[in-house]
């Protein structure tokens, strides 16, 4: 259907001439949004189809019936679009459309819609998990619709837990969505929606993996970035087409999240390909390998469309012209949905070599093959034996490219960043890669005294490197300030969350100190050690937490960044001569325990070259020992630094107030103050009174002969 419009121009000779334009219309929104989750339905049908999923049944054997083999990826499909359009509609008011504390009429509209999408998530995921218990007990969707066996399947199967979660975090989402008022509970919220993502993460084909460890990881991050990127897009389409008043923000807010989705995808879909296919040639001669090459072309051209965006339409969108953002938009959300389509077949598809036996138990609870002994060198084999990690790789090169970035910026404009804080900050994220990917993360699995190390490592002294790299400080010079009457951005963002009151409890010296030693004795004396060892997960999820403690304390006794409270240097050294004495008593502990802690998962590891568990665990303790001391060495040293800089920091800004004369001169204040104080010294402490007689009176005045003479 096309419109006609009409202009008039008006020639040398005044002569009036009139010239037709037309201009296609565009498509309506709910036709495109239904376009592409039936698009999305139909590859993912053929992926199927074509990879083996829905295979015939063979007489015999048992099978769960067509309903199941093509119920199960359309219900995976629509949780997954469902899901999707949650995570986009919150992200919409919680991220991209400026506001206050208090959501707006725009932004309480779409909050109705991400409660509706989540309600469609929750029912779907529902079903996932119906279909799912069918097709792994081999029978009809109606023989296992019953409350008591779907209950056994969550609480006894992995996967059964994961896809409760998911619709319980859905149904949460659906329940409470609609009463959010404020823009804190919609973050909230938007944070519940991407957890709910991450549970069938850790199950399925991934979870099956030889190197599960970076297949569960990539596959998480793989995700999340998905979620991000078409649900954002999604949304962002809505906004321009429906022409709300702040979608030009919204399209400037959503470019840098959508490039940096872009960049996880593709580092995350390598990842999960290298660990899946054996070898380069699969890629081309098995049927999962033809998928991944369709979805790897699908990427690289909405990679095309992304830079035709930056380039072109966004530029147009300033001026006022959206048709072209808003046509290419729907032909990128479908080419989106084509790709998730081909997702949902490729999880049906075997990889190759699935299913392989070989794997033993030990290697299936690792997730890499079980490391030779340490031998009579144990340091070699912590610089020889590696474990890639996604999580650890992709956060410490983003760090590190960021914080370039950040530098560079700061020197194209003539500013002055310390070339020392550059060197700390790209030391400690060496040291990061070290401590999660070398020896140290693939013993650290198998020893106790290894584990320990690492322990250290990330909690004592990857934190001292990288807080006085100053990475806040160097945001807030290097990111640009919002314009008067712009929404806050970034910098603002920033600002708010040093100084909010989230940041002020746990950056409180007792509180800061009370994270970074009670959470050790939280950990290793109690059952949460060894249930986050076996599940990779948990491990990343305690490793993490001993990195973030960690740069919580050293922040605290050592940053340079502004915080919400700043100790003085000696409230600063009181707090780490009072913390450490709590650390020997926990390295102390650890020598001389007599039972062995986290039993249970040493127990399940086939070491045969561990011949004694409690005296590794007795190593341990003397590793917590002896690398405590060093760390605590070279803080007191850095802090006794700072504290001589800055006194002469407070002289010479002294010494300028001085030689300015500007009548703030503080020597000159101080000087006063000492002489009201002698002047008050010397005025006599009660005053003299005069007695009767001088109130009397006075007698006669008598003449001296000198007066008469």
């Amino acid at each position: 259907m096309t419109s006609e419009t009409r202009t008039g121009t008006t020639t040398a000779t005044g002569a009036r001439t009139r010239t037709r334009t037309r201009t296609r219309r565009l498509p309506p929104l709910p036709l495109v949004l239904a376009g592409s989750v039936g698009l999305a339905v139909a590859v993912a049908a053929i992926a199927v189809w074509a990879g083996g999923g829905a295979v015939t049944a063979i007489p015999g054997i048992p099978d769960a019936g067509a309903l199941t083999a093509w119920g199960l990826p359309a219900a995976r499909t629509v949780t997954n679009a469902a899901a999707t359009a949650t995570v986009g509609a919150l992200l919409l008011v919680a991220v991209l459309l400026p506001g206050g504390r208090r959501l707006g009429p725009a932004q309480l509209r779409y909050l109705t819609w991400a409660a509706a999408a989540a309600a469609l998530w929750a029912v779907a995921s529902a079903a996932t998990l119906a279909f799912l218990l069918s097709d792994l007990f081999a029978q009809p969707v109606t023989g296992v619709l019953s409350l008591a066996v779907l209950a056994d399947f969550v609480v006894t199967d992995a996967q059964g837990r994961s896809y409760a979660l998911m619709t319980g975090a859905a149904g949460v989402i659906a329940t409470l969505g609609v009463g959010i008022g404020t823009a804190r509970w919609a973050r909230l919220a938007l944070v519940v929606a991407l957890a709910g993502l991450l549970p069938p993460a850790f199950t399925g084909h991934s979870s099956a993996a030889g190197n599960h460890d970076a297949a569960v990881t990539s596959l998480a991050l793989h995700l999340l970035g998905v979620a991000v990127w078409v649900g954002g897009l999604v949304f962002v389409l809505v906004v321009v087409a429906r022409r709300e008043e702040r979608a030009p923000d919204a399209v400037r807010r959503f470019s840098p999240l959508a490039t940096g989705a872009l960049l996880a995808v593709a580092a995350s879909g390598i990842v999960n390909v290298a660990v899946r296919l054996p070898s380069l040639g699969d890629l081309f001669t098995s049927r999962y390998g033809l998928m991944v090459l369709a979805k790897t072309l699908a990427l690289a051209a909405l990679c095309g469309i992304g830079w035709w965006h930056r380039h072109r339409t966004l530029p147009a969108l300033k001026d006022g012209e959206w048709r072209g953002f808003v046509r290419l938009a729907a032909g990128e959300l479908l080419l989106m949905a084509a790709a998730v389509g081909l997702a949902v077949g490729l999880s049906r598809t075997p990889a190759p070599g699935a299913g392989d036996a070989s794997v033993s138990t030990t290697e299936e609870l690792l997730g890499f093959p079980v490391p030779p002994p340490l031998g009579d060198f144990p340091w070699t084999p912590l610089f020889t034996q590696w474990h890639f990690d996604p999580l650890f790789a992709f956060g410490t090169a983003a760090a590190a490219l960021l914080y370039l970035s950040g530098v560079r910026k700061l020197r194209a404009r003539g500013d002055r960043w310390p070339v020392g804080r550059t060197i700390s900050w790209l030391l400690g994220l060496a040291v990061t890669v070290f401590a999660t990917m070398s020896g140290l993360a693939v013993y650290g699995k198998v020893l106790f005294s290894v584990h320990m190390g690492q322990h250290m490592v990330l909690a004592m002294t990857v934190p001292i490197l990288l807080v006085l790299g100053a990475p806040a400080t160097l945001a807030l010079r290097a990111l640009p300030a919002a314009a008067k009457g712009e929404p806050a951005g970034p910098r603002e963002m920033l600002l708010k969350l040093l100084h909010s009151r989230y940041v002020k409890v746990v950056s409180h010296p007792a509180v800061a100190g009370l994270l970074f030693i009670g959470s050790a004795f939280a950990v290793y004396y109690t059952s949460l050690f060894e249930t986050l060892m076996r599940s990779h997960l948990g491990h990343l999820v305690m490793l993490v937490h001993f990195l973030v403690a960690g740069l919580l304390f050293f922040w605290v006794v050592i940053g340079i960044d502004p915080g919400p409270r700043r100790p003085p240097h000696l409230g600063r050294l009181f707090v780490l001569i009072l913390t450490m004495p709590f650390h020997s008593w926990f390295s102390i502990s650890l020598m001389s325990s007599s039972d062995l802690l986290g039993e249970g998962w040493w127990s399940l590891l086939d070491r045969p070259w561990v011949t004694d568990a409690m005296d590794d665990q007795y190593n341990a303790g003397a590793i917590a020992w002896a690398t405590g001391d060093i760390p605590v060495l070279i803080t007191t040293i850095i802090l006794a630094v700072q504290w001589v800089r800055s006194d002469q920091r407070e002289a010479r800004r002294v010494d300028r107030q001085i030689d300015r004369g500007d009548g703030n001169d503080p020597l000159a204040a101080y000087n006063a103050y000492l002489a009201s104080l002698h002047a008050r010294d010397r005025r006599p402490m009660y005053p003299a009174t005069p007695s009767r007689t001088s109130t009397s009176t006075p007698p006669p005045h008598t003449t001296t002969p000198s007066e008469e003479s």
